[in-house]
């Protein structure tokens, strides 16, 4: 429950952290930030997730107590890889101060996003260890501490200097103190290294997880493509209002999607070492109807609530073309949490991640063909439209190969239905109510969302939800109190 909790918190904190960010930096200054951050992002992406998914899969308590050799082959990849992102960010550092003495040039803004990539890399990796132990507090105490930090050094970075470079350092050191101040609790028991051990470990590491990270490598590609295209082609102002549009839309979705992967793919690790391959693709099948179950009416509330959001949280800047670009990128948005929560795990767990990047490189090629078309057509919006169709189409080419032949993933198609007709219904009982006064459409649409899709969940048992709960329930009744 730590785990969920903190996740929570990170994700409403970081929404309230992008908000003030925007607001206090501006479009033109915020849209090169969106853009520098969504490149520190494929820049962690490249240098690290390999390592942080290899960590998810491999490492546990047990691994803790009986395998040294895991941590210690991740933990000396981690040294190696973060010695040399931080050689380099030093280089560009020295040069853009030399050479071009624009603290806005490539150069600058190259150095900042290492930094920011650096500071992100090493957090989650850690993230990651204290989620496979299990360890709910420990994670809430980074959470909180990463958290305090960013909302000082980032706020106050955006609001002392004027330059979007400062910023992604503060970025950096937010997500890199917090490791040093819990250095203690994320260390593992000292015990001699195995070095015959430590090159099989990375050869393990490399085989699973640099096919996912291609694959996310390219996802995360695919918006730093489409941000460039926007500031190129219609500045950075209107990169900006994509910016804040996309960060506020994904991280919504992104925060009950990610806080269900937290515990679900970790239960399925844990039932595949515990039961076998056969019980843990039993359970990703059951997860992945849960996935939907929830993923699908969140992104429906989300077109619901949004005029209300901009009413009463979006910068004044920022309105109007918020909602629009946000309403377009929810389709694709919605997609790439199915992707990541529902159909990538049974790739995972079967150790078989190439599909995967098969899917990143379809919804790539779609992307790009679209970005030819629809631009001239509809203008800046078209960039938004070319994203989400890019994800509808790596979804709908990972669906097909995950659910179909003869080692297909098994999912209750009923739940798959049931949950798209009850977010529906829900919708429909929503859209009177969209363009009510924000405060007053807010308060009522969230409560009410709830209640009508809550009440199909439990006239239907969508995805077992209602026996869950219920099982919940009775084990708490059952429990006794001090």
């Amino acid at each position: 429950m730590a785990v969920i909790t903190a996740f929570i918190l990170n994700a409403g904190l970081n929404f309230g952290l992008g908000l003030l960010l925007a607001k206090l930096m501006g479009p033109a200054d915020f849209g090169l930030f969106g853009l520098a951050t969504t490149g520190a992002v494929v820049l962690n992406t490249l240098v690290f997730e390999w390592l942080r998914l290899s960590a998810t899969r491999f490492y546990s308590s047990r691994v803790r107590r009986e395998e040294p050799w895991i941590r210690h082959g991740l933990d000396r990849a981690y040294a190696i890889l973060a010695l040399v992102l931080l050689v380099a960010s030093a280089l560009c550092a020295i040069l853009g101060a030399t050479v071009e003495m624009d603290a806005e040039g490539r150069l600058a803004i190259a150095a900042g996003a290492g930094m920011a990539a650096f500071g992100i890399g090493l957090f989650d990796y850690h993230a990651a260890l204290a989620r496979a132990r299990f360890d709910g507090g420990l994670y809430l105490k980074l959470t909180i501490v990463k958290n305090g930090l960013s909302f000082l050094l980032m706020a106050g970075a955006a609001w002392l200097f004027p330059q979007p470079v400062w910023v992604l350092v503060a970025c950096g050191l937010s997500q890199f103190l917090p490791v040093v101040v819990l250095r203690k609790p994320l260390l593992d028991p000292p015990v001699p290294i195995v070095r015959v051990r430590m090159g099989e470990t990375w050869r393990l590491f490399r085989a699973y997880g640099l096919p996912l990270i291609a694959a996310n490598a390219i996802y995360q590609i695919t918006p730093f493509l489409n941000r460039s295209a926007i500031a190129m082609q219609f500045g950075l102002a209107e990169a900006g209002y994509f910016a804040l549009s996309a960060d506020v839309a994904s991280r919504s979705l992104s925060m009950i999607g990610t806080a269900m992967d937290l515990i679900l793919f970790q239960l399925a690790v844990r039932v595949d070492e515990h039961e076998g391959h056969v019980a843990a693709e039993a359970q990703i099948g059951r997860n992945a109807g849960i996935v939907v179950a929830l993923m699908v009416p969140c992104a429906g509330g989300l077109w619901a609530v949004l005029p209300a959001i901009q009413g009463l949280v979006v910068p004044e800047a920022y309105r109007g073309p918020f909602v629009l670009y946000a309403m377009l990128l929810i389709p694709g948005l919605l997609c790439g949490t199915l992707i990541n929560f529902g159909l990538n795990p049974i790739f995972q767990i079967r150790r078989k991640t190439v599909p995967v990047i098969a899917a990143a490189v379809i919804g790539l090629a779609v992307n790009a063909a679209c970005l030819f078309v629809l631009p001239a057509r509809f203008g800046a919006p078209g960039i938004a439209m070319a994203q989400s169709a890019g994800l509808v189409a790596s979804t709908l080419w990972l669906a097909v190969r995950a659910l179909t032949g003869p080692r297909r993933l098994r999912i209750a198609w009923r739940d798959v239905f049931t949950a798209c007709a009850s977010t529906l219904a829900m919708m429909g009982c929503l859209a009177p109510f969209r363009h009510m006064d924000p405060a007053a459409a807010l308060a009522l649409c969230v409560p009410l969302g709830i209640l009508v899709y809550a009440a199909l969940v439990w006239i239907f048992d969508i995805a077992g939800l209602r026996g869950m709960l219920a099982t919940h329930l009775k084990q708490r009744a059952m429990t006794p109190t001090a």
